[in-house]
């Protein structure tokens, strides 16, 4: 595993913990050497993570950014190599493609979209790839709460537990990154 794929909010209106976080798993990640694929934004907890990347001298961040946000000047100066694309439906799919392992960190319905059609591909044999929910202060309870209430209805077919993980902490989510 060289390749962390991340899905995370561009939001700055978030608890200050998140992007402490975000900025903890981008350390993490340079530290390591490895690789950050992420959407590439200069803004929120996608740009906290690609500083904490920078501020090690070391990994590479790899900004997977639609042509539109290149057009409005959003692009992150983080960014060491940048892969354009069309639109946000071709940018999870290069950034599926480029990573290893996916983590879905706090964010929104663009956050849940990029997870879903992960999980999605997954759960159809397209790709083996893990996704793991790493759950800031329970942000992804209520998702799983839900997931639960798909499985006891009996309208999940691969168990989601082959697919997804969740990390309550950052030494969980860093525990579970060491071991793929």
């Amino acid at each position: 595993m060289e390749k962390i794929g991340v899905f995370c909010a561009s939001s700055n209106n978030l608890e200050p913990v998140f992007y402490s976080e975000a900025g903890r798993l981008g350390q993490w990640i340079g530290e390591h050497e490895l690789t950050l694929i992420y959407g590439g934004h200069n803004q929120g907890l996608m740009e906290a993570m690609a500083q904490g990347v920078k501020s090690t001298g070391k990994g590479i961040v790899v900004g997977v950014i639609p042509k539109t946000l290149i057009d409005r000047g959003t692009v992150s100066e983080c960014v060491g190599i940048r892969v354009p694309t069309e639109d946000l439906t071709d940018r999870k799919m290069w950034m599926m493609k480029l990573s290893d392992v996916m983590i879905a960190m706090p964010g929104s319905v663009g956050t849940l979209d990029e997870a879903f059609s992960a999980i999605a591909q997954n759960a159809i044999g397209l790709s083996d790839k893990k996704i793991i929910f790493w759950n800031v202060n329970g942000f992804w309870n209520d998702l799983f709460a839900l997931l639960d209430g798909l499985k006891a209805k009996g309208v999940v077919n691969k168990p989601l537990e082959q697919i997804i993980m969740k990390a309550d902490s950052f030494e969980e989510l860093t525990e579970i990154l060491e071991k793929l």
